[in-house]
Formats: C-alpha cells, sequence, structure tokens
C-alpha cells in the first residue's frame, strides 16, 4: 500500500480544454486527488480547485490520483444526472496512453479479467474468476522500445474498474511504469510518475447532440 504522504502539485491554474454553459472539460495533472480524501491533508483536488473559480462545477467521474488527463465536469445538476448516465451506460469512448514494461509482441487484443478488491490490501484490487466484477479492455501498440525495454500502449476501457487498466497490464505481464501499487518495486525507479494518461474522452453532448471529443497531449 503507498503510504507516500500526499503532495499534490502546485496549482498554476486550471488547465480548461473545452467548456461551454453546462460543463467544462479539463486535463488533470498527475499527483492530484478528483476529489478530497479522507483528513484535513487531503482536501486539495481537482474539484475544489475547480469550485474556486466556478463554484456550480460538479464532479461526474473520477481519475486515479497518480493518472493524468482529460476529466469532465457538470455545471449544472441536471448536465450532472445526464452525464452520470452516459458513464453508467458506458456511452462514452475513452482512450488512455501508457508506458509498460517490456515490450508486447502483439499488436492489439482485448483482456476480460473481471476484478474485485483485495481487502487486506485496500485501495488495491486483484483478478478474480469467481467473484470479481466484469472488466474489459481493449488495446493496440502505439510503439516499442527496445532499448529501455518497454512499450508504449493505447488502452480502451470498457468498463470503469477502480485501477482497471493498471491491474489489467500487471495481470498480463506489463505493469505500467511508475505504478507504487501494482509494478514491482526493482522497476519504480524507472519512472518518477506513473505513466498513465487519459488522452482523450468523447461522447454525445447531452443537449446538442454533437459529438465531443476531447483530448489532451501525452505529458511523457
Amino acid at each position: 500500500m503507498n503510504i507516500n504522504p500526499y503532495r499534490p502539485p502546485v496549482h498554476e491554474g486550471l488547465n480548461i480544454l473545452q467548456m461551454d454553459d453546462d460543463l467544462i472539460l479539463i486535463d488533470k495533472p498527475s499527483g492530484l486527488l478528483s476529489v478530497p480524501g479522507r483528513g484535513e491533508d487531503k482536501q486539495d483536488c481537482l474539484i475544489s480547485r475547480v469550485q474556486q473559480e466556478y463554484p456550480e462545477a460538479l464532479i461526474v467521474h473520477r481519475l486515479d490520483m497518480d493518472t493524468s488527463g482529460v476529466m469532465v465536469l457538470a455545471r449544472n445538476k441536471s448536465m450532472h444526472r445526464e452525464l452520470s448516465l452516459l458513464f453508467q451506460e458506458r456511452k462514452t469512448e475513452k482512450h488512455y496512453s501508457a508506458v509498460v514494461e517490456g515490450i508486447v509482441h502483439q499488436t492489439s487484443g482485448r483482456i476480460d479479467l473481471p476484478l474485485l478488491v483485495d481487502w487486506p490490501n485496500r485501495p488495491k484490487q486483484q483478478v478474480n474468476m469467481l467473484m470479481g466484477k466484469p472488466a474489459v479492455t481493449f488495446f493496440n501498440v502505439m510503439s516499442r522500445n527496445t532499448d529501455s525495454d518497454s512499450t508504449l500502449m493505447d488502452l480502451r476501457p470498457i468498463t470503469g474498474r477502480t485501477h482497471q487498466l493498471r491491474v489489467h497490464m500487471e495481470f498480463i505481464g506489463h505493469a505500467i511504469l511508475g505504478d507504487d501499487l501494482y509494478a514491482p518495486l526493482e522497476s519504480l525507479s524507472r519512472s518518477p510518475r506513473l505513466l498513465l494518461h487519459a488522452r482523450q474522452l468523447e461522447f454525445k453532448h447531452p443537449i446538442s447532440n454533437q459529438t465531443i471529443c476531447c483530448s489532451s497531449e501525452i505529458p511523457f
């Protein structure tokens, strides 16, 4: 379990990617909680920073603290309901970029491994074929680097289980670099951060019905 103290990145302004009267698409930095955690030392988070400028903002979904990238927030209760339904009904398309250990030889594929919380080691999750909740991830290899023995992957989760991408990649033998929960201890020195980035989020705008496709540059 990660016992390091919470040290959020310095707040240097919001990186808003797109905004209208009903929603905000924002680029979350790595190391920042999406919502407040337990304790006074964990109150600085994405939603609190956004609400300093947009008090009406409401959280719709989350990214892990160490994951960076695109998040959408609602600006009113009606839009919050509509966006929440899109996520619940899996009507959003999410693409993540990740650098993983080793050379992944398969060009593309599907990982279908059910997940369950590892209660003695919370917040870790584990693959559990009997009691786990369904979890599906599609992957594509973007590039391979034999010099660093690593692979850049495009990951598309169909479900949204906690730590899904991190557990799936670790289970198939290619843990995401910088993962202090699932990567081997000896590999943590290879990256100062988790190399996982929510690169693209696509969905139908609940009001205009236009396709929203918002992207963020890979920061690593």
